[in-house]
């Protein structure tokens, strides 16, 4: 086996812009090989194209929250790169509204996109990750700890973190480690649909890649399980 085959993988799940690229750029400066998802066609040529199409990186369009697209992503990595290291469940999206008087049209697809797709990346990479002993990075949010009035996008985040610690008591004994990094307020494509960012401070999604990549880079045997991570000046 070659060196370069020894490097270890990552698959990301939205992976094209905002945090998911900026772990995908660090892990690949890091020497590591990654695949990243996105349903934009488009978005993800671009992305590669600014990296400079480099041979470690793969591009998969397809659906986080379809379950043979999430399968065929697990697939084409390991034909692709012959093994897989660290999964980073990180598509997911907020519709800005609440409970009480928000639009229903738009919550099937947060629910399942944040909810659901975690637990399909999961369990569509889990034999792999046995083999490597590697890791599932599930990306939460302050959301998901915090209650914030009408906020149903915090109740999927929520999910997330119970699905995080649950999941580590079951594939903890494989060897694999299971990691929940939760954000405060970042600035990326996130807040498109919002109309403008928020106020106060925010962090970068490279300063958060630094935690991503930091918990994905631990010593053999060390499992970091929840990592919160606000900008300095956000009180909630």
């Amino acid at each position: 086996m070659s060196e370069s085959n020894k490097s270890p993988v990552a698959l990301i799940t939205g992976g094209g812009s905002g945090i998911g690229a900026a772990v995908a750029r660090q892990l690949l400066d890091a020497g590591h090989r990654v695949a990243v998802t996105g349903r934009g066609e488009k978005r993800l040529r671009g992305f590669a194209e600014e990296l400079g199409r480099p041979e470690d990186l793969l591009t998969i369009t397809g659906n986080a929250a379809e379950y043979d697209d999430v399968r065929g992503a697990v697939e084409a990595t390991l034909l692709e790169f012959g093994r897989l290291d660290t999964v980073v469940a990180n598509a997911g999206f907020a519709t800005h509204d609440s409970v009480a008087d928000g639009d229903p049209a738009g919550w099937p697809e947060m629910v399942l996109t944040n909810v659901l797709g975690p637990a399909l990346l999961i369990r569509a990479s889990i034999d792999a990750l046995k083999e490597t002993r590697g890791r599932i990075v599930l990306i939460g949010s302050v959301a998901g700890f915090v209650p914030t009035p009408g906020n149903l996008y915090g109740a999927t985040k929520w999910a997330v973190t119970g699905l995080a610690e649950n999941t580590r008591r079951q594939v903890t004994e494989f060897g694999v480690g299971v990691t929940l990094v939760a954000p405060g307020r970042v600035e990326t494509p996130f807040w498109d649909s919002y109309g403008s960012l928020p106020p106060g401070q925010l962090l970068t999604a490279d300063q958060l890649a630094d935690s991503i990549v930091w918990a994905i880079r631990q010593p053999e045997g060390v499992d970091v399980n929840t990592v919160v991570v606000r900008p300095i000046g956000q009180p909630n």
